[in-house]
């Protein structure tokens, strides 16, 4: 397994845990409640799931791995915008930044295959 497949699962079964978890954990639903965004929990939560299994697929099937890994960075990418207006800390928001960097260096060497 290459480098770019190992990160490819790293991040596929992150979202995967994250996307479930907003299902099971008040404490994810608190934080879109927090950041004024309670209605769009659930959406988000599924996106990334769907996003997850996209990367998983994407392993055969290389304009899934695009679609999957450049909408999950954009994803992130809006979380932390949404983090740095809240004011969270940089610790707080570091793991969005590097799942926003992740997924676009996946993107990026994606579109080279």
């Amino acid at each position: 397994m290459d480098f770019l497949n190992v990160m490819i699962f790293i991040s596929s079964i992150s979202f995967l845990g994250y996307g479930i978890a907003y299902f099971k954990s008040t404490e994810m639903k608190n934080d879109f409640k927090r950041f004024g965004l309670e209605k769009a929990g659930a959406l988000v939560a599924i996106l990334e799931i769907l996003g997850g299994l996209g990367l998983i697929v994407g392993l055969k099937f290389y304009p899934i791995l695009l679609i999957s890994a450049g909408g999950l960075a954009l994803l992130m990418f809006l979380g932390v915008a949404i983090r740095i207006k809240s004011k969270d800390s940089v610790w707080i928001s570091l793991p969005a930044f590097l799942f926003m960097v992740l997924n676009g260096f996946i993107f990026f060497m994606s579109i080279q295959m």
